[in-house]
């Protein structure tokens, strides 16, 4: 089964990439972006006889490696 994790800072932890890709964007002229925020996709392969272990798998891969859950949201795609 196919799976996608998108990992993002939660709101209110400072982003310094970015605040530079934000920057370097209003460098080039689109001066209508802010508030960039950087992030990350995981896709892969799992293994699972349905959704819900799936799920519960990657949540757990999440939690211990994928993503820091001090900082970091995570979501799930299946």
């Amino acid at each position: 089964m196919k799976a996608v994790v998108n990992i993002a800072l939660r709101n209110g932890v400072l982003d310094p990439a970015g605040k530079a890709v934000e920057h370097a964007l209003n460098s080039l002229g689109f001066n209508n972006a802010s508030n960039v925020r950087i992030g990350k996709q995981i896709v892969l392969d799992i293994e699972a006889k349905d959704k819900e272990e799936a799920r519960a798998q990657l949540k757990t891969m999440c939690e211990e490696l994928l993503a820091n859950p001090v900082i970091e949201d995570y979501e799930i795609v299946l």
